[in-house]
């Protein structure tokens, strides 16, 4: 009787349908009308649409405004220092591949503080999804110029305004030996947000999508043109790149471009005339390092011994 129970249990396991409120965490406390909201509802939405389970997956930052994202979602969760998500995130996926994980960082958290890991993590091309929130403002403390904040925008670190042009997350992606996935989306676009996050989750590599977002507690203006004129917006469209052609009528200003193509890529990402969104580069081929890293095995006894060997030596 006890098989048989535990054989229904398992079965229960293996057909139950997930919603979207199981996947939903702690009240939000970002400011009302905040990108991040919408970057949360679209992670929900693609967690609930390709049902992926909770317990197999993991979300990882760094500290910011949109480091909070932890807190909110329904999964195992980490929340870690200023700059250090991709490390954490890399170490998990190196110990448990089968785990579905995401990195999500602001603007300063991840091309300032962690340049350093996030060029790496490029080159490392794991199989997991890396979400950059660009409000390009350090918002969590107050206001503080970041590196992707427009010459002439007045930060309390730049009362005269910023000084130095700013780095361009996409084109310094694309420059990354071993890059294999390069997208790029907007927050008050949920369509093309929610399509550009199911792409990047079903890409085999280290997928890297910034999301263009509106910070309405310190940079209340800096997309309004953007988000009233379509016109400034540019979309990137391939039958096998990013497309949702319920958009055409509203944008239209549709470019063809093949995602293969990194030259191509890369002349798209240095003009900054527009604001551009949608699949830049892909390619699955790209070596990844949990594939071709092979530590050797160990049984639980040799782990437990390799634990209690490093616990020793911290023993006073």
């Amino acid at each position: 009787m006890s098989n048989a129970c535990s054989l229904l249990q398992l079965a229960e396991v293996e057909e139950r349908e997930y919603t979207m409120a199981d996947y939903e965490g702690a009240m939000a406390r970002w400011c009302p009308g905040c990108g991040d909201h919408s970057v949360l509802t679209a992670v929900q939405r693609l967690l609930t649409e390709e049902q992926i389970v909770p317990e197999n997956t993991v979300f990882v930052s760094g500290i910011g405004c949109s480091s909070r994202f932890p807190h909110y979602v329904k999964t195992y969760g980490f929340h870690g220092l200023h700059g250090r998500a991709l490390p954490v995130a890399t170490g998990i996926k190196l110990s448990r591949p089968e785990l579905n994980v995401f990195a999500v960082m602001g603007d300063g958290d991840c091309v300032s503080i962690g340049a350093g890991h996030w060029i790496h993590a490029i080159r490392y091309n794991l199989n997991m999804v890396a979400l950059m929130l660009d409000n390009n403002i350090y918002g969590l403390t107050k206001m503080q110029t970041s590196p992707t904040t427009p010459p002439g925008v007045k930060t309390n670190t730049h009362p005269y305004g910023a000084v130095l042009p700013p780095l361009n997350p996409l084109e310094a992606t694309l420059g990354v030996s071993n890059a294999s996935f390069v997208a790029q989306t907007a927050e008050w676009v949920p369509a093309h947000l929610y399509a550009t996050l199911k792409a990047a989750y079903r890409h085999k590599g280290f997928s890297f999508v910034r999301i263009v977002q509106r910070c309405p507690a310190y940079l209340p203006k800096m997309y309004e043109d953007a988000v009233t004129n379509p016109d400034r917006l540019e979309f990137l469209v391939h039958p096998e790149g990013i497309d949702v052609p319920e958009l055409a009528k509203a944008y239209k200003n549709r470019v063809r471009h093949d995602p293969r193509d990194l030259d191509a890529a890369r002349r798209f990402a240095e003009d900054m005339s527009v604001i551009r969104l949608g699949l830049f580069f892909r390619d699955e081929e790209r070596p990844r390092y949990e594939e071709l890293r092979r530590p050797p095995k160990k049984t639980v006894e040799e782990k437990l011994q390799l634990l209690e060997e490093e616990f020793d030596r911290y023993a006073v």
